[in-house]
């Protein structure tokens, strides 16, 4: 992932990473501390979930795992899905989405429109749409597997590989720690994959160990601190699924914060309003949680986060309403 942004790529793929940070100033007045912003929605398919789709595809193409001309298939909730459709289609592999039907709707046409084919799958019973909770993501996994062993498809498994990992640890967080020149604190993220925390955490610990690094959940299902999930099926769609990560590594966790879907919605709303910044549910809880730290405990620190994909992607919601 070179910058070759002020050269003539040989494909969009190369035009994932070295994405903008931003001081966000606004939302911060009158508070100590602040708050700097990787725009990760300034990639090709709108998400910070590109960078691990071309990562996970190129480390299979290197070790042999994926071969010419072989299916791709993954559980997404939908950025993910739509980093592979691009990866996927520059590179000649088929591609299957495997998507619950709790997600909006603007993901599943995306990847249709990119040459992937989606299959929705029904959710568990008992959350509406918009609220997909770890028993939905279990449907959706059996039916991945299935596709797997059918089709003799390559499983991109953003959950288990680490390419993932790999992706944040030698891009996203050096880029942050450049682009900051190493001025940072704290470093925030809302949880899906694990994959952006793990990967940030271990690279800028390793460039600073003072640095201080949060993981987020919903407010109703905080599984990952260890404590009761009251309500599993939130609003904020992209994680939060009350299930074991395996590429979180808990020792680079100072502390486990929680959101609520109102706060993490009205931060995505403020975002927009003040900063110009048009992003997601997650994203949000990002902002959300980076805002409580400079009111409480981290008083006058810097904060860097990602803004992880695009409002655009939540319009069927009522994200924007």
């Amino acid at each position: 992932m070179s910058d070759q942004r002020q050269q003539l790529l040989s494909g969009v793929h190369q035009a994932i990473g070295h994405t903008p940070m931003v001081h966000l100033s606004r939302i911060t007045a009158g508070l100590d501390g602040a708050i700097y912003a990787k725009l990760e929605y300034l990639n090709p398919g709108f998400s910070k979930k590109d960078r691990i789709a071309l990562q996970i595809i190129e480390e299979a193409e290197q070790d042999g795992s994926l071969q010419p001309g072989q299916p791709v298939v993954e559980l997404t909730s939908g950025n993910t899905g739509t980093g592979l459709a691009i990866v996927c289609a520059v590179k000649g592999y088929p591609f299957i989405a495997v998507m619950s039907k709790g997600n909006s709707y603007e993901r599943a046409r995306m990847m249709r429109a990119l040459g992937a084919e989606v299959v929705l799958v029904d959710q568990a019973p008992g959350p509406v749409p918009g609220q997909v909770s770890g028993e939905s993501l279990a449907l959706v996994e059996a039916e991945a597997q299935r596709l797997v062993r059918e089709q003799g498809a390559f499983r991109a498994d953003q959950f288990e590989r680490l390419g993932n990992t790999h992706a944040h640890e030698h891009h996203t967080a050096m880029e942050i720690w450049a682009q900051t020149k190493g001025e940072i604190d704290v470093f925030v993220d809302f949880a899906g994959s694990g994959g952006t925390f793990a990967g940030c955490a271990k690279a800028l610990k390793r460039c600073n160990p003072a640095i201080r690094c949060y993981v987020v959940e919903p407010e109703s299902a905080p599984y990952l601190a260890g404590q009761p999930v009251t309500n599993p099926n939130h609003r904020i769609q992209g994680g939060g699924y009350s299930m074991k990560l395996p590429l979180l590594d808990r020792e680079d966790v100072t502390d486990y914060l929680t959101v609520s879907d109102e706060e993490a919605i009205a931060a995505a709303r403020e975002l927009a309003r003040k900063e110009g910044i048009f992003a997601g549910f997650s994203s949000g809880a990002n902002i959300a949680a980076a805002m409580r730290l400079l009111r409480e405990r981290e008083r006058g620190a810097r904060i860097a986060l990602t803004i992880n994909d695009s409002g655009l992607k939540y319009l069927s919601t009522d994200l924007f309403d």
